[in-house]
């Protein structure tokens, strides 16, 4: 061989070895770009299939911290950082473990942790069951023995039936949520209005649901804001209880979904946008390209030491708290807070301080004189006479040791109140 062929043959020889080893040990840009991005390539087998690949195991939850304890799954590999979390209700009369926990192991396998919560009470109502579920993200994110594992920035909720409805509910209570999944939520009556939700939302229901029917569900999802992401998905042949059962066809929808919104995955998108695989599926309704909000977020080092509030609408800046002194020998103190505002409401929130002496119970009272009013309480339950809004201790915050705290949430209209409110306890 020529020298001129053999310089040109050792160039270009080594310009694919370093090409190969660029591609080596350079990560693809779009996984560079976003922490979140993890485990191989997906493909339509792979999102169909019953694991994924990560290694899991599982812990039993106690009960305490507002709901009735259960179960948590997640990876247990621990060099990729923190992970999305989904915490699961199960609907009325059900128990998670009974329902639900076959979704724990399957989920944890593609990347997150999963709380499956079982009820205060077996009829708890939808509006109980949100207040359990934001507990329980609550609890894992602050408190868990898992919660170094946890990114308190990528949350999400799911349920099934009267779950589902509660999902919905806690998604309009922490707008901060990345997503929500009601599995047939609800029961016609409910009146589930979404027009307000900035939280992406997936329905999942079944053809042949007589309890929660086709048209119920669509008059749901038809109240879903242009604004926010949202999908349906109806199961050919499902009916109510198919979601209590390993449901592959649920399955396959619900990892693509789960890991653009929390992982901010767009590899996931494919499987969407359109429908890749719509064996199974009577009806399929999507907001495409189904954009994750914003980019992905740096989790902290340490998780938050204490609990923020559910995230209102788009905030003004807040004016500064408004405490009320303590009188002297009060069983209790209430000291309230404008989180935030915006064009025609704000969100509110009390903190409920015990005195001296423990309580077993305790009632605030907020006069709205300026004609506000309040549409949503989380942490508490309200009742109204004229302009004074009575929130009392729900079952699992009235007990309050000596100079302990809780505090309760709310939605209002109106302009920011400036209250003075009273606290007793019985």
């Amino acid at each position: 061989m020529p020298r001129s062929g053999i310089v040109t043959w050792l160039a270009v020889g080594l310009a694919a070895v370093l090409g190969l080893t660029m591609a080596m040990t350079t990560p693809p840009a779009a996984a560079a770009d976003n922490p979140y991005q993890r485990g191989p390539d997906p493909t339509l087998a792979s999102v169909a299939a019953s694991r994924g690949p990560f290694a899991t195991t599982q812990a039993t939850v106690p009960p305490g911290n507002g709901f009735n304890g259960g179960y948590v799954y997640y990876p247990t590999d621990t060099s990729l950082g923190t992970w999305g979390a989904v915490a699961i209700v199960p609907g009325y009369s059900a128990l998670f473990a009974n329902e639900e926990a076959w979704m724990g192991p399957w989920l944890a396998s593609f990347g997150f942790v999963v709380l499956g919560i079982e009820t205060n009470s077996r009829t708890d109502g939808a509006d109980a069951r949100a207040t359990q579920l934001l507990a329980g993200l609550d609890y894992l994110t602050r408190s868990s023995p898992v919660r170094d594992r946890v990114d308190p920035n990528r949350l999400s909720v799911m349920g099934h039936s009267a779950g589902g409805a509660g999902t919905l509910l806690a998604a309009l209570r922490r707008p901060s949520l990345k997503t929500a999944v009601g599995l047939a939520p609800g029961a016609p009556g409910n009146s589930l209005n979404m027009s307000t939700t900035q939280v992406p939302t997936m329905l999942i229901s079944g053809q042949n649901d007589g309890t929660v029917t086709p048209s119920y569900v669509q008059g749901i999802y038809n109240t879903l804001p242009a604004s926010v992401e949202h999908a349906w998905a109806e199961l050919a042949g499902n009916d109510h209880l198919s979601f209590t059962r390993p449901n592959p066809t649920e399955m396959r929808i619900l990892i693509p979904w789960l890991k653009i919104f929390l992982d901010n995955d767009t590899r996931y998108t494919q499987f969407l946008c359109p429908l890749a695989d719509s064996t199974g599926v009577s009806r399929y309704n999507s907001t495409c390209p189904l954009v994750p909000p914003g980019g992905p977020t740096s989790p902290p080092t340490t998780p938050p030491t204490s609990t923020p509030p559910p995230t209102g609408p788009p905030t003004t800046t807040p004016p500064p708290p408004t405490t009320t002194p303590p009188p002297s020998g009060a069983a209790c103190t209430a000291t309230y807070r404008t989180v935030g505002s915006w064009s025609g409401g704000f969100q509110g929130e009390v903190t409920v301080t015990a005195g001296s002496a423990a309580i077993n119970g305790w009632t605030v009272r907020l006069d709205l004189s300026g004609g506000q009013s309040i549409s949503q309480v989380w942490n508490g339950t309200l009742s109204t006479s004229g302009s004074t809004a009575t929130v009392r201790n729900v079952s699992y915050n009235g007990s309050l040791a000596a100079a302990g705290s809780t505090t309760f949430g709310f939605l209002g209209s109106g302009t920011p109140p400036v209250p003075t409110p009273t606290c007793t306890s019985p």
